[in-house]
């Protein structure tokens, strides 16, 4: 066998990849740039470089290229809202951090979730996405499993959420850091209240 065979073979291998991720990075950012969520195979060749049946050859259908490009698109967010470093203080930042980069492009899903079943799709898993990383966030916080802790995962979620970013970032225009500290403010009330001792019936 040829010293240069496995070589080649290796760099064919990165040439297919290389073409892989290209056309999925076509099918976000047809989405981010022009709210596109189910882009034609065509549109989709285009924004990539790539012929429809190269498209095909890697993923042998429209539908399963979508759920790929959804999949990709789900771990990618995963990882953004990430800390660096421990501790809820972290992770708000880095949730911040990921509203900073796509809260507009997620309000925007959001507002075309009931006419659109691709769209609903995709903002249906965020909404799992979000409620799992409150979950892990507050982990150590949270009461055991039951209804009480049903309740105060709801209202973190609520507390946290792209509404919430909204509301301060956008509509108050406050800065990231006074967003950052009123959010921290309001887990932290929730969890000190989820705390505190009950009360008897006659108020003693």
């Amino acid at each position: 066998m040829s010293t240069t065979r496995p070589y080649r073979m290796a760099a064919r291998q990165e040439a297919v990849q290389a073409t892989r991720a290209r056309i999925l990075a076509a099918v976000r950012d047809l989405a981010y740039e022009q709210l596109d969520f189910d882009p034609t195979l065509e549109r989709v060749a285009s924004r990539a470089g790539v012929s429809v049946q190269t498209v095909l050859r890697h993923f042998v259908s429209r539908q399963a290229l979508l759920e790929q490009a959804r999949e990709t698109a789900r771990s990618e967010i995963v990882e953004e809202r990430r800390p660096a470093a421990g501790g809820a203080d972290a992770a708000l930042r880095a949730l911040l951090q990921h509203y900073e980069l796509r809260g507009a492009f997620t309000l925007a899903m959001l507002a075309r979730e009931d006419d659109d079943p691709g769209v609903a799709l995709i903002t249906s898993a965020g909404k799992v996405v979000h409620r799992r990383w409150v979950a892990e966030v507050f982990a150590d916080a949270l009461p055991p499993e039951g209804a009480s802790r049903d309740a105060l995962l709801d209202l973190l979620v609520v507390a946290t959420d792209v509404y919430a970013w909204k509301l301060l970032r956008r509509d108050r225009r406050l800065p990231v850091a006074a967003v950052h500290a009123r959010m921290r403010a309001m887990t932290d009330a929730l969890l000190a209240g989820s705390r505190a001792p009950s009360r008897k019936k006659d108020g003693s």
